[in-house]
């Protein structure tokens, strides 16, 4: 039976890639923010583009409420916000308003 060795520089090494549990909470809790902040856009998209009686105003409105929740979860974040959500929001208002 063969043994492996290590070096105490691999154990050091190996040892630092396990996150600590701290960091393992840090990560549950901005998944959790991210599962959140997805439902939210979903069902601001969903009243979008489902509810006859809405208007262009409050649309717009809905989607300037959902940036200021996102970049309250996630402050420092408006770069991603403006990649990511208003290109889709831009494209639900023009399939749903018909605007250019």
């Amino acid at each position: 039976m063969a043994y492996e060795t290590r070096s105490p520089e691999a154990a050091i090494v190996a040892s630092a890639a396990l996150p600590t549990p701290e960091q393992i909470a840090e990560q549950q809790e901005e998944q959790k923010l991210i599962r959140r902040m997805q439902m939210m856009m979903s069902m601001v998209m969903q009243v979008i583009a489902q509810d006859a009686s809405l208007t262009i105003d409050d649309a717009s409105q809905m989607i300037a409420d959902t940036k200021k929740a996102a970049l309250a979860m996630f402050p420092g974040k408006e770069l991603a916000y403006e990649l990511i959500w208003k290109p889709r929001f831009q494209r639900l208002m023009r399939e749903r308003f018909r605007i250019m």
